[in-house]
């Protein structure tokens, strides 16, 4: 079946969804790919907040940008900082057009919080599930819009570009152009042709190659596997941010997250034996930058041979701490922990991807007719590393940014009739899914033990070999099987770990998130 839209958005996320309803209010038809329901995304599982300069009295856009840089260790792009942190008070007016919520105080001002790495309260949140409100107030706004198509329970498989117009296709071809998506309808199994004059590839994280995650196990970085088979440009994969404390509780996967909004509220960080240890490594204690907190966790861990450490709050009003964590209260005491009386349990895990889908400063790839935004993307704001509450903000301005962008330009492109269907020939036995299952549990175990938050040459070098097996085993199966949203995630999770693992080895250095026992983190100087 052929489908034609002017824009094929995949990923419901905030920036994919924030991006629809912005073209789809110029008359644009979207179609929104979404492979499970729209709840389940990145943006939904957000606990903190978003941040942006709202409080002019004690605050500024400079302030902002300058941590934002000292966060991203100096290797944030200037451009791209600036033109979040000025344009995020546009995007939060945005948001709450749309019928987002923000918690308010007594004043009716925004109730700001503070997290690692701000010098300033200016981090807007709902409770303790700022995600969630965000989600559920752009899916209303979306399933009302009569532009905008939804297509759940759909995969997208490949993206379409002149390789499949049997026209070879290299790293350095010039002008190389996205017509749309082949897509898995799970319902029918048919693997659909989309076609679309505008592509925007938003479909979050990578963050579930990793054993221990916060993020939902959808985020197996197909954006970005997609765009690097059809030989789009991605850098900075090295920079995966543990986030230092998801609930530890052996079993849940993926681990639910404390938000660091509760360090910021005052939580402090204690080994086992209840003594805090925040102070032998950093001067900013529980609120330093997450990769020294989780480093700090780590290494308390490994050296007390411990699996995990306790943040603490007992010494907070109770009261407080319920109203302003609701979801982590209830969270906590259905497995018995009281968290006004008891410490909580954390450990760190998985939780960002800094890299990505290379964009410039208007979402476009460099694949002609292809955009990408939110986590998949890699637009130069993080750096080295995310300053906390960053991820939301970049996403809706850069979505404003490529839907200005792309509306001046959409109606150039004609949709491509001379696009084949897909091949699906092939078939796979109920016997041979224990290969692709499997195969999915030995590439978080690689991920985990050899490129997580500590690494080495030898342990970079160990994971490539292993996923180099991986990758020729699965690449074999995919070609005599017909496609399935379990194989292809396993593809995808494969060339994901190949990328973080590649780009990490050529990295000479300890940077930012990038952390190797073999080259001694260099003090960096304040550009």
């Amino acid at each position: 079946m052929i489908h034609k839209f002017d824009y094929l958005v995949i990923g419901s996320g905030i920036a994919g969804m924030s991006f629809a309803l912005k073209v789809a209010e110029k008359g644009k038809s979207v179609a929104i790919i979404c492979k499970t329901e729209m709840e389940e995304a990145n943006t939904y599982f957000a606990q903190g907040g978003i941040a942006s300069v709202t409080n002019l009295q004690v605050d500024n856009f400079e302030k902002h940008i300058h941590d934002t840089m000292v966060a991203g260790d100096w290797i944030s792009d200037p451009a791209a900082v600036e033109m979040v942190v000025r344009r995020a008070p546009s995007q939060i007016r945005e948001l709450l057009r749309w019928g987002v919520e923000f918690d308010k105080n007594e004043n009716g001002d925004f109730d700001l919080h503070r997290e690692g790495g701000h010098s300033e309260f200016r981090i807007l949140h709902h409770k303790d599930n700022t995600g969630a409100e965000i989600q559920t107030s752009l899916i209303r706004a979306v399933k009302q819009h009569p532009n905008i198509s939804v297509f759940d329970h759909h995969f997208a498989v490949e993206i379409i570009t002149q390789h499949h117009l049997g026209i070879i296709v290299t790293r350095h071809t010039p002008g190389i152009r996205c017509f749309g998506a082949y897509v898995l309808d799970e319902g029918t199994g048919r693997v659909d042709t989309f076609l679309s004059r505008i592509t925007v590839m938003a479909t979050g994280g990578c963050e579930a190659v990793y054993r221990n995650t916060t993020n939902p196990l959808v985020a197996t970085g197909d954006g970005i596997a997609m765009v690097y088979r059809a030989k789009g440009a991605v850098k900075d994969m090295e920079f995966i941010q543990f986030h230092p404390t998801a609930l530890f509780h052996p079993g849940d996967r993926p681990c639910f997250l404390i938000t660091e909004a509760m360090r910021g509220y005052g939580g402090v960080l204690r080994t086992l034996d209840g003594k805090e240890f925040m102070q032998k490594y950093d001067e900013r204690l529980s609120l330093a930058p997450r990769d020294i907190v989780a480093r700090a966790i780590d290494n308390e861990m490994k050296q007390r041979g411990e699996d995990h450490v306790f943040l603490d709050v007992t010494h907070k009003d109770p009261e407080e701490t319920k109203r302003h964590f609701p979801n982590i209260y209830k969270k906590c005491l259905s497995i018995g922990i009281d968290i006004t009386r008891d410490y909580i349990p954390v450990a760190p895990a998985a939780h960002y991807l800094c890299g990505g889908i290379v964009v410039d400063l208007d979402g476009q790839s460099s694949i002609r007719r292809l955009y990408a935004l939110g986590e998949c993307s890699c637009t130069g704001l993080h750096g080295g590393n995310r300053l906390a509450s960053n991820s939301l903000i970049e996403a809706v301005v850069y979505a404003d940014a490529a839907a200005r962008h792309s509306l001046e330009v959409v109606d150039r492109y004609d949709f491509n009739t001379d696009v084949p269907e897909w091949d699906d020939e092939g078939t796979i036995s109920t016997e041979e899914r224990v290969l692709i299952t499997q195969s999915a549990k030995e590439v978080n175990q690689i991920m985990e033990a050899y490129v997580g938050i500590v690494r080495s040459n030898v342990r970079l070098t160990r994971a490539w070999n292993r996923l180099d097996i991986l990758y020729e085993e699965t690449e074999r199966l995919f070609k005599r099987s017909k496609a399935s949203r379990e194989l292809c995630e396993l593809r995808n999770m494969i060339n994901v770990g190949y990328l973080i693992t590649r780009q990490a080895m050529e990295r000479k250095e300890s940077r930012g998130l990038h952390y190797t026992i073999d080259y001694p983190h260099a003090k960096t100087v304040e550009a």
